[in-house]
């Protein structure tokens, strides 16, 4: 075991500001290094800072705090049990350090002894340690009568945070420095108090700002950045500098300097973890750092010099890069169709640019978003919402947090999607774009798309529905009284000019006037509604027995019914719909062991139901009830079977005649000469007989 060079350790706590950490640990012969899952930071520690090592028992299993030379100390949590021995061994024989074991102190004891160990201000009960303050945690120390109060840096990232921890000082006996001041003394050594004392390095003025927005004058200060504006000032340790961009604008006369931190800046309420400046490319600026040439070359190693010229943008940049020891990222082989290294888009209803970079995507700027290629899951290609001049670009890391870019113009989807393509990222839908094969330029020029594998599948889709409504339809209509095809025939003998049965007063007409006889305006046809009754109907003979007992709920059904609250709650504002997908994902995340649970209570549930059932069986109700659904069926006969009248009763209600008028020999003669059909013609009617008679 003490021959292994690298040792690695999944779902590791670093403790920051009273909050665990997530990430991964590895040690090596040269360094230990800690990668946040989250923000992707690493933490590195040289292996020849480390000079102790304690191993003991917390809240999330094992832990091991780490003293280095300079005082200050790394903790990480979740370790084993069995973790020990190989780290133990590891420990002594690459980094020549004693990992020892050391137990907390649990009794809840609220009065010991405050030792001062480098950074750490510990709290021990005998020989045992109750609770340790990292004093750079420290925002304030106020001292009063036998009393210290020390305040803290707060964390956004942490639900509940410690505000201040006061301390009784008892006084003492012996004559010199007062206890509490020397207590106070002791702290402010090592607290991480920022004050603006001295000069700064330099000052840049009215510098635009996006984020957060106005003019502010920065002070450069050696070991913090002061942003000093009309309403609000900032004060950033560089300590807090996660990474720097320097990034052109799509006009090519502006650059974007932007600095991402963690943990941000705060305006009451509102978070900024972006600083956003904005510079001209013509602007430039001459400046002398407020240092010795000596002082200038010992501290930055040749990075800067005394007198600096250029550029504005790039004199800032230089010094920020030299003071934070952050390199900066720029774009890299990404060329949009504008020839730009970004994509213009909107976010959030906010337009800005889309920057994909070499190792992750940034928008900018409102608000900003930097997104990783490490923790995205997946990407989609969608079609735009609002016009087929556009597409939306959504990403969904491994958190499900999705983001969506939308109105990007089309022809910037060839290079976005090779761009995508050759980072290896997974893309949802990667059979259907690969099949759109044609030319980037055509598909720029013309209004209509040549081929659109959505529009097709929304085409399809309807054919199908069409298909069996038409299918419904011709079921239906099995069940109507008369024959469309039948209706055209008989409507034009009954109104064909040259009909033989035709009255005498049409005879006088035509032969008085020569005019055309008018047609008399066709009949409107009767048309029955489907018989949406019937389809109910037909349901009812399947319709669950009232009577029997419920069916039981799936183990998923269990689970969501008793925590479809907590997800509303977690996530205020959720729809139906999202709150299912949002259900789904968590059944399907969750381990073996948690889902045994209600797979126990389902089939608790299913055995109960089957008893029951058994028992309802013998009772003899659920034959009654299948008894009491045949019997309809066999009285009412087969399905559309029902007196048929014939085709001219079915209409002839429109003109007011009853089918109670019509005489038994009317009814049956459906097949009757010209002269019967004359009869019909004048029974159905009436008016125009009565006219040929007055005549």
């Amino acid at each position: 075991m003490a021959n292994t060079e690298v040792l690695e350790y999944n779902d590791i706590y670093q403790e920051l500001k009273g909050i665990m950490i997530d990430g991964r640990l590895r040690l090596s012969r040269q360094n230990i290094v800690f990668k946040n899952s989250k923000t992707g930071k690493v933490d590195s520690v040289q292996a020849a800072e480390v000079s102790d090592g304690v191993w003991r028992r917390v809240a999330r299993g094992y832990g091991i705090k780490l003293q280095l030379r300079n005082g200050n100390f790394c903790k990480f949590d979740g370790f084993r049990e069995a973790d020990f021995d190989k780290m133990a061994d590891y420990f002594k024989s690459h980094y020549q350090v004693e990992l020892h074991e050391k137990e907390m102190c649990v009794k809840g004891w609220n009065w010991g002894t405050a030792r001062f160990n480098g950074q750490l201000l510990s709290f021990d009960i005998g020989e045992q340690s109750a609770f340790e303050i990292p004093l750079a945690n420290v925002s304030q120390c106020a001292t009063g009568k036998n009393e210290v109060t020390l305040e803290f840096h707060q964390n956004d990232d942490a639900d509940v945070s410690l505000m201040e921890v006061r301390f009784y000082v008892p006084p003492s006996q012996e004559d010199g420095m007062d206890p509490v001041e020397a207590f106070s003394q002791n702290v402010l050594s090592k607290a991480d108090i920022i004050q603006a004392t001295g000069d700064a390095l330099c000052i840049f003025r009215e510098l635009q700002c996006l984020t957060p927005r106005g003019r502010y004058d920065i002070r450069i200060y050696p070991a913090f950045l002061h942003l000093h504006g009309k309403t609000f000032d900032y004060k950033i340790p560089y300590t807090t500098v996660l990474r720097l961009f320097l990034l052109p604008h799509k006009d090519q006369r502006q650059m974007f300097f932007v600095i991402s931190l963690d943990p941000p800046i705060k305006q009451g309420q509102t978070r900024y973890h972006f600083l956003i400046l904005l510079f001209s490319k013509d602007d430039d600026l001459s400046l002398t750092l407020n240092m010795s040439e000596e002082e200038v070359t010992k501290k930055f190693d040749g990075k800067l010099t005394k007198q600096m010229s250029g550029p504005l943008y790039e004199v800032v940049s230089r010094i920020m890069k030299s003071l934070v020891s952050r390199k900066i990222t720029v774009p890299g082989n990404f060329v949009g169709n504008s020839g730009a290294h970004c994509i213009s888009c909107s976010y959030k209803a906010s337009s800005g640019l889309l920057y994909p970079l070499e190792r992750g995507f940034i928008y900018v700027h409102k608000p900003p978003v930097h997104i990783r290629f490490d923790e995205i899951s997946h990407v989609n290609f969608a079609r735009g919402t609002t016009t087929t001049r556009s597409f939306d670009f959504e990403i969904e890391t491994k958190q499900s947090n999705q983001y969506t870019f939308s109105s990007i113009e089309r022809e910037e989807y060839g290079k976005l999607f090779d761009f995508v393509n050759a980072k290896k990222l997974n893309i949802k839908n990667r059979g259907m774009k690969e099949s759109i094969k044609q030319n980037y330029d055509d598909y720029a020029d013309s209004d209509e798309d040549q081929h659109d594998a959505y529009l097709e599948q929304v085409k399809a889709e309807g054919r199908i529905r069409e298909e069996a409504a038409n299918d419904s339809d011709s079921g239906d209509e099995t069940d109507e009284s008369f024959n469309p095809g039948d209706e055209e025939d008989e409507v034009d003998e009954e109104y064909d000019s040259n009909a033989g049965g035709s009255s005498s007063s049409s005879n006088d007409e035509e032969s008085d006037s020569g005019k055309q006889r008018k047609v008399p305006a066709k009949r409107p046809k009767v048309v029955k509604e489907k018989p949406k009754k019937k389809k109910s109907e037909g349901k009812k003979s399947k319709d669950k027995d009232p009577n029997a007992p419920k069916r039981p709920m799936s183990s998923y059904m269990l689970w969501l019914n008793s925590n479809r609250e907590k997800i509303k709650g977690d996530n205020p504002g959720i729809s139906v719909t999202e709150l299912s997908k949002k259900a789904g994902e968590l059944w399907k995340a969750m381990g073996k062991d948690k889902k045994e649970e209600w797979d126990i209570k389902a089939a608790s549930a299913k055995k109960e139901y089957e008893k029951k059932m058994e028992e309802y069986r013998k009772s003899g109700k659920a034959e009654s009830f299948r008894d009491k659904q045949e019997t309809p069926k066999k009285s009412k006969g087969k399905k559309g079977e029902k007196p048929s009248l014939p085709r001219s009763v079915s209409k002839s209600p429109v003109k007011g005649i009853g089918d109670s008028f019509k005489s038994k020999e009317f009814v049956s003669s459906d097949e009757s000469s010209s002269g019967s059909e004359a009869s019909e013609k004048a029974a159905t009617t009436p008016a125009s007989s009565e006219e040929s008679g007055s005549d």
